[in-house]
């Protein structure tokens, strides 16, 4: 499981540099993942200080650092 959400992390890294900013749900529509292991990914690059976060609305958009 660990080796799955670094994995993930690494292709969340990718789509925010490629694409910019995110939601949490346009991320969740070009990954192929469940819940729980997106959520996971995405604290391990916070964990790792490479995000950022925007309120922007109601939502947040999830950006590279």
């Amino acid at each position: 499981m660990k080796n799955e959400i670094g994995v993930l992390a690494g292709n969340v890294w990718e789509l925010l540099n490629k694409k910019g900013p995110m939601t949490l749900t346009q991320l969740k529509k070009l990954v192929n993942s469940n819940d729980f292991t997106l959520h996971a990914a995405i604290g391990w690059l916070a964990r790792e200080d490479k995000l950022d976060f925007q309120k922007s609305g109601n939502s947040i958009k999830i950006n590279l650092k």
